[in-house]
């Protein structure tokens, strides 16, 4: 920790603060991704792109989750599991839209915002077993997520684990959802952002912060060095511009489903470059960020209804 400080000395206190915590998260999240680790066999082969090299055990993948290896957020399905148990009612719900729509109109993030938001987010499961919430993920995973898994994506993950290398998702969502995906698809395991837990239980506080953005980059380079990887033969996955800090860290970079300012990076830089949605489906990837609240809301609405419907 004092290293990390050292390094840090020439920002200013905020930005100290901020970098600080993407480390704490990344260092969280890969430590509790090494834990989880399984050895599980995976059947089946999927078309192989130019990479990866067979062979190569000091090279890996890494897969964002959300529109790269899923249709869709995984909050949002996660969300939507929740909300049917009954962990927090539609006022909530409400207070929740509300906070994303603000991000995404003001086009940046206020911290006071932002904390309110995590705030919010963890009260859901303040007081609840870890053990519960891994459970319902497991039942949330059948229900509402392993049908928008884009095949496309899992044939560019199945060809890193036929060539015998490890393939980790990277995600913003909880680690405990995002190692019930990885294990349902085969993975090596998943990084994601950790919640405190005492005995078992959940606190209401993050380690670190969400693992988005830099963070992630965080995460990636500390499982790498922990696991004696070499990131220049490492290959990175993702739909966002959010992400290119971890797309920046490795060899291999692919931009796959992404948005308009990923697309424009990747071109620059010659990444190579996959989309495995519809024309329909992309142009609505596209919409404008005003538009884009009205669709999750509108789609919120409709899943609560839904359910209402079936009770």
């Amino acid at each position: 920790m004092l290293t990390v400080m050292a390094a840090l000395g020439w920002l200013t206190p905020r930005r100290r603060s901020a970098t600080a915590r993407s480390v704490l998260a990344g260092e969280a999240s890969a430590e509790a991704a090494r834990k989880s680790t399984q050895d599980v066999p995976v059947s089946g082969t999927g078309e192989e792109p130019e990479f990866p090299v067979h062979g190569d055990d000091r090279a890996a993948a890494f897969f964002d989750l959300d529109n790269t290896v899923m249709q869709g957020a995984a909050l949002f399905h996660f969300g939507r599991g929740l909300y049917k148990r009954k962990f927090f009612e539609t006022r909530d719900l409400a207070r929740f839209a509300w906070q994303q729509a603000w991000f995404r109109l003001a086009g940046f993030e206020d911290p006071e915002h932002m904390q309110d938001a995590r705030d919010s987010a963890l009260s859901i499961v303040k007081g609840h077993r870890v053990s519960e919430l891994k459970s319902i993920g497991e039942e949330i995973y059948d229900e509402y997520m392993a049908e928008r898994i884009w095949p496309g994506t899992r044939a560019l993950a199945q060809a890193h684990l036929d060539a015998g290398q490890r393939v980790w998702l990277v995600t913003a969502a909880p680690v405990e959802i995002a190692q019930v995906i990885a294990r349902r698809l085969g993975l090596t395991g998943a990084l994601g952002t950790v919640a405190e837990s005492l005995d078992g239980v959940y606190t209401g506080k993050l380690v670190g912060e969400p693992l988005h953005g830099p963070a992630k980059a965080e995460a990636v380079r500390a499982l790498a060095a922990a696991e004696g990887l070499d990131l220049s033969r490492c290959a990175a996955y993702s739909d966002s511009h959010n992400d290119i800090p971890m797309l920046s860290l490795v060899g291999h970079p692919y931009a796959i489903n992404p948005d308009a300012k990923l697309r424009k990076h990747a071109r620059e830089l010659d990444w190579r470059l996959r989309d495995y949605r519809t024309g329909r489906k992309a142009a609505k990837v596209g919409i404008p960020a005003a538009a884009g609240v009205g669709a999750v809301a509108g789609g919120t609405a409709a899943a609560i209804a839904l359910h209402r419907r079936r009770r």
